[in-house]
């Protein structure tokens, strides 16, 4: 049992979500960063998509009420243990009644604190990560709070290794150019417009959440012509009227109004979660073909000889 003493910013129990859904206007949701999720738990021995926390700029404090194996993943948080510092991507053995405490990202947005069997919560359609835009999943569809108190569940499998190789981490940090495939609307936009979105830089704003990624800087020029309610998916770059694009991120809805003038690809959609508010970031054009050999290549590395070290 782990007991909850600081929640942090915000820290929800997240997992790979609950993709199939979207005819149903359920959205994927999941770990914001599935990659280092996925890197955390395969390196504790889990399932890919076991339950973690998923923290955001500022970590939680927890009490450990019995001793656990534990993995920091994603961006790197001042973290200790006990007062000492806590590596991150290194399955560390927590005693009973060990407290850990994850403090501020140190770069980044969103790191994982991964345990050895997951957490255990009621599944809500199938996946036990939180829905914090709709409210359900997790710990009654919300973050965490002082004084929650989640259960482990069993181990099922052995640890790979005590670490994961450097270079690997690297793959889930975060990149101030994304790689795009041209939009479902691109050609609505025309090609002087296009290459603007490819030239400018970007500000995250502020008001960016697990919905999408708000930019600001300067104003892209809006398509005139309306466009018919579709369906999108994360990484898809709208344009609003105003011009200033939004990048649909996890917890995106179903379906969108706005024109899209890109998609970040699949293999970026990590890099992508982990901008922080007031970062600048670039756009670079790619083609599917590429795309799809990006997303491969970081698929094969997900397991390669090498990743997991002793």
């Amino acid at each position: 049992m782990i007991r909850v003493l600081s929640p942090g910013l915000l820290t929800t129990v997240q997992d790979l979500g609950r993709p199939g859904l979207g005819d149903l206007g359920v959205p994927a949701g999941g770990a914001a960063d599935a990659h280092a999720l996925r890197l955390g738990n395969l390196l504790l021995g889990n399932e890919e998509g076991a339950a973690a926390f998923e923290a955001t700029l500022v970590g939680p404090e927890v009490l450990f009420e019995e001793a656990a194996l534990v993995v920091l993943a994603g961006a790197p948080f001042g973290a200790c243990l006990d007062g000492a510092p806590l590596p991150a991507w290194e399955a560390v053995e927590v005693p009973a009644g060990g407290r850990l405490a994850v403090g501020r990202a140190v770069s980044g947005a969103r790191g994982y604190v991964c345990v050895k069997g997951g957490f255990d919560v009621p599944p809500v359609l199938g996946s036990r990560a939180t829905d914090v835009a709709t409210g359900f999943g997790g710990l009654d569809g919300r973050p965490l709070r002082a004084g929650d108190r989640l259960s482990v569940g069993p181990a099922r499998g052995e640890p790979k290794g005590r670490r994961i190789d450097a270079a690997a981490a690297r793959w889930s940090g975060p990149r101030r150019r994304l790689r795009v495939t041209p939009g479902p609307q691109g050609e609505w936009f025309g090609e002087n417009v296009v290459e603007a979105f490819l030239s400018r830089t970007f500000r995250v704003s502020a008001s960016s959440s697990r919905t999408g990624v708000r930019l600001e800087g300067e104003a892209l020029a809006a398509p005139a012509r309306s466009l018919v309610t579709e369906g999108v998916v994360a990484g898809a770059v709208q344009v609003p009227p105003a011009g200033l694009p939004i990048v649909l991120l996890i917890e995106h809805p179903s379906t969108g109004g706005y024109p899209k003038i890109g998609s970040v690809i699949s293999a970026d959609l990590s890099a992508l979660a982990q901008l922080r508010p007031g970062e600048e970031v670039r756009f670079a054009r790619v083609s599917f073909e590429e795309a799809r050999r990006l997303l491969l290549d970081r698929e094969a590395r997900l397991d390669a000889p090498g990743v997991f070290l002793s």
